[in-house]
Formats: structure tokens, sequence, C-alpha cells
């Protein structure tokens, strides 16, 4: 079992594994709001990503392997995500710094229609509720 939070491994057969609908995962984790954040630290940097959660919602399990979230990002942005999450986390002084000068009022980072759209990969989502055929 993988640590939580950890980037898969590079080998052949592991990439095969963790490739879906021409996306490969760069990070690992059991929680949706831990991939979310990691998907908007790739996108602050022009990094294309998605969230793909296997997550069983029903039961809210996030146990390791009966859990995998992954992030995911185009084959051609591999190296760069993966060279960004390499680098050095912040500080937990740099964490705290950083959200007691956040703005509490300020709007949301995507509209839900955008959010949606970065959970699912999908390049155009409709949530409008579908036209009755006549």
């Amino acid at each position: 079992m993988k640590e939580p939070g950890t980037t898969p491994s590079n080998t052949p057969e592991d990439r095969s594994a963790r490739t879906y609908e021409g996306w490969i995962s760069v990070f690992e984790c059991s929680t949706d709001f831990e991939a979310d954040l990691v998907r908007d630290r790739l996108g602050e940097s022009d990094i294309a990503a998605v969230v793909l959660t296997q997550r069983d919602h029903a039961f809210n399990l996030n146990v390791g392997d009966l859990a995998p979230v992954h992030v995911m990002v185009k084959p051609s942005q591999e190296e760069e995500a993966r060279a960004l999450l390499a680098e050095a986390p912040l500080s937990d002084a740099e964490l705290e710094a950083a959200a007691m000068e956040a703005d509490i009022s300020a709007p949301d980072a995507y509209s839900p229609d955008d959010e949606a759209r970065l959970d699912s990969g999908i390049e155009e989502i409709s949530l409008d509720v579908p036209d009755e055929e006549e």
C-alpha cells in the first residue's frame, strides 16, 4: 500500500495502471479535498489537472487502497507536474501566514460549473435539467 499523498512511481508497469483516458496520475491520496488542493496548485502553474476519485462515497471510506483519489495531468505536462510537486512544501509558519492574509470575502476560485468540469475531466459539462422529449 502506498503512503497517502504520494507520487506514483514511474515504472512502465505502474504507468499503465495509473493512466486513464489519456491522463496520467501524478499524485495519489485518499481524500477529495487533498486532491483538490494539489489540482489547484498545478492549475496555478498553468498545468491542466483533473481529479479522478475512486472513493466509495456511499460508505465514506478513505482508507488506503479502498479509496484511491488521483490527480491526473496530460502526458505532455507530466514531468513539469512531478517537478512542481517534488519541490519542498511550505512550512507550517508559511501556511499560517498565508491563511491569516487570505481575504475571506474573496470569490471562489472556480464557478460551480468549472469545479464540476475540473473534477470530471470533461471539457464541457451541463448541470441543467435535460429537456423533456415531446
